[in-house]
């Protein structure tokens, strides 16, 4: 085991959250050890408690505790099998000396957590290639979303895209089969976030409250979000397919928002409730029938400024198999709705 230690980091490191500057510079430390870390106060910057997320920069000085040496890790590292390493080749949409495009199987989480070992983040040194580091992440995915996902193979281009992701210079489009039918079809939702107590000592349930916009700022906690959504295609009365585009990136916004307004999205037994109840003029999260009880939403569409040509790029996901087959069942493909479902509100 190492001393306690204290590591200015050097100018020559990009702004990075702390988690990923961590993972560099121990590499046998896993993620759930440096949240666990956070959490009881032994990792610290400049003296003050933090989280896994906040951000580093040049010329912070980060403590850190007794850590065990590359021999004695605290945990295995888990094997990379070749059935995990085909499925990260196979998931690749998009990739150069910057950058690698997926799209995010669902079921996969995209980060380590509690109790949490097998995620894209770990299995992305399947596609390390030559560079002397594995790919990064530098943003996420609910571990049931599936859809494209951006990582990183630089520190420079982690930085840069990051700053992308925090600037909104980004664009994402998401595709969802909800119950009932939203009206209008074409229209935002501005309802606040706030996180409820989630179960466990890490919070692996939490759950976001939806709070009415002119309660935002006497709620303790709360964030303002704003997501757009236009209705495409509808079955009666029963479901919809959806498109929304998140403007701002609370967790769980999207599920949140079309929850709180009464269409929780098909398979989300979180914020949708049984098939049973009636939420709104909905019908509850699963459909019944030969219609999966996968949770329906994925990650259709990414635009980016490239972090190094500078060029505009959108990149684009096929529907996992489980919303590929409801599509069938329904009778929809995807060349029946507009490639931007969103111009009228932009226009």
């Amino acid at each position: 085991m190492s001393a306690v230690q204290k590591i200015t980091i050097s100018d020559d490191q990009p702004e990075q959250r702390l988690d990923r500057w961590f993972r560099k510079t121990f590499p046998q430390v896993t993620q759930g050890a440096i949240e666990k870390m956070c959490r009881k106060g032994d990792i610290r910057v400049d003296g003050a408690r933090v989280k896994s997320n906040t951000r580093v920069a040049p010329g912070m000085e980060v403590r850190i505790p007794p850590l065990p040496d590359s021999a004695a890790p605290l945990h295995v590292k888990t094997r990379i099998s070749d059935a995990d390493a085909r499925m990260m080749r196979d998931a690749v949409l998009y990739q150069d000396d910057q950058i690698i495009v997926l799209n995010k199987p669902p079921g996969l989480p995209t980060q380590g957590g509690s109790k949490q070992t097998r995620h894209v983040d770990g299995l992305s040194v399947a596609l390390q290639g030559d560079k002397p580091d594995k790919p990064r992440l530098v943003h996420r995915l609910d571990k049931d979303t599936s859809g494209v996902l951006i990582l990183a193979r630089t520190a420079a281009a982690a930085t840069k895209l990051t700053e992308s992701f925090r600037h909104k210079s980004t664009r994402k489009i998401y595709w969802a089969l909800v119950a009932g039918v939203p009206t209008p079809y074409l229209g935002e939702i501005r309802y606040g976030l706030v996180k409820a107590g989630g179960r466990g000592s890490g919070g692996e349930g939490e759950k976001m409250i939806a709070v009415h916009p002119r309660d935002i700022d006497s709620t303790d906690g709360a964030k303002r979000a704003h997501t757009l959504y236009a209705t495409l295609y509808r079955v009666a009365s029963r479901a919809a397919w959806v498109a929304m585009e998140p403007i701002t990136g609370r967790t769980h916004q999207l599920r949140a928002h079309m929850a709180e307004i009464g269409h929780p999205i098909v398979g989300d037994g979180k914020y949708g409730g049984s098939g049973q109840e009636n939420q709104g003029d909905g019908w509850g999260a699963q459909l019944g029938g030969v219609i999966s009880k996968k949770l329906h939403l994925h990650a259709r569409s990414l635009t980016i400024e490239h972090p190094v040509t500078k060029k505009s790029m959108e990149f684009v996901a096929p529907l996992p198999s489980h919303m590929a087959d409801t599509w069938e069942t329904l009778g929809w493909t995807e060349s029946l709705v507009k490639h931007d479902p969103f111009e009228e509100l932009r226009a």
